[in-house]
């Protein structure tokens, strides 16, 4: 009895876990090991010394990923620049709280990106504060530090994140969808002028080459970026072969921004965000290697997508 109900406890938990655990990773799939081993963690500590679960299991899941963070594999990846997040489909209960612009932000793949610049201890305090509200003195018992480190750590994320973040701006959904969809058009169909006014002067634009390049492909002018659009987005045999079958193309609203996602029998084989500015597009981010797409591509097959905006790709 006794044990069901710890395992109640634990599972009652589990979502908030899971969305701290993708914060601090960036990784569905990291993110769910992490939780994992916390739970292998619960199974094994004398729960009767345990007098607050929830802030127990906080605190040794931020450890768990801070530890994953601080890897030698981890820093190799990230730092050789091979790294992007796991994109998730708005609704994914990973995604965590929404209710404050804070929270939206911190799940946004400009932000998780961002992070990445900071330390983990950095990355940990603006988390837990900004997306869940701990207090510092929660966060320095949970990260063994002082309430001033604690004061310092986010001082210093806040400033690098809002300095470093780019000028994307809220754009009511039915405008972005259409700036979303003229640029597919433009790409598409090899309009390279249309792409480039779609775009800011400083627009920037990322990719995971589908997994095939060991560093991600980088573009920092309008020019290059609708150049290599031009090129990425038109339909050809051999990314057909590559996708395993012709794509159909949907909107779709992933990380909190507008979005295209790929798709080949119920299967996720690409997606690209869009940063929006405005009427124009501040950044392109496109996702396309296959072990960062399992989870959306779960979520995919139980979501009801609206009419595709391309049935063939």
């Amino acid at each position: 009895m006794g044990e069901h109900f710890d395992i109640g406890t634990f599972e009652a938990g589990r979502g908030r876990l899971a969305s701290l655990a993708y914060r601090l990773l960036g990784s569905a799939t990291d993110a769910e090991d992490a939780v994992q081993d916390a739970f292998l963690h619960w199974q094994a500590a004398d729960r009767s010394l345990i007098r607050v679960p929830e802030a127990w299991l906080t605190k040794v899941v931020t450890n768990l990923c801070l530890d994953r963070l601080r890897s030698a594999q981890a820093r190799r990846e990230r730092t050789a620049g091979a790294w992007l997040p796991e994109p998730l489909l708005d609704g994914d209960p990973m995604l965590g709280p929404a209710e404050t612009v804070e929270q939206r932000e911190s799940v946004s793949l400009a932000v998780l990106m961002l992070m990445e610049h900071l330390s983990p201890f950095e990355r940990a305090v603006y988390v837990l504060r900004e997306a869940f509200s701990h207090s510092h003195a929660e966060i320095a018992e949970i990260l063994d530090i002082t309430e001033s480190a604690s004061q310092q750590h986010l001082h210093r994320a806040r400033r690098r994140i809002a300095a470093a973040r780019g000028r994307g701006s809220d754009v009511d959904p039915a405008t972005a969808r259409r700036i979303v969809e003229e640029f597919l058009a433009a790409a598409t169909s090899g309009r390279t002028e249309r792409l480039v006014a779609l775009l800011t002067d400083d627009a920037t634009a990322v990719s995971d080459g589908a997994g095939l390049t060991k560093a991600l492909l980088r573009y920092n002018t309008a020019q290059q970026i609708a150049t290599i659009a031009r090129a990425g987005f038109a339909p050809s045999p051999a990314k057909r072969r590559l996708a395993g079958g012709t794509a159909v193309v949907h909107y779709a609203s992933v990380n909190g921004s507008p979005a295209v996602v790929f798709v080949v029998d119920d299967r996720v084989v690409g997606v690209v965000t869009f940063e929006l500015a405005g009427s124009r597009i501040a950044a392109v981010r496109g996702i396309a290697a296959p072990p960062r797409l399992n989870r959306i591509t779960r979520a995919w097959r139980d979501h009801e997508p609206d009419t595709p905006i391309m049935a063939e790709w």
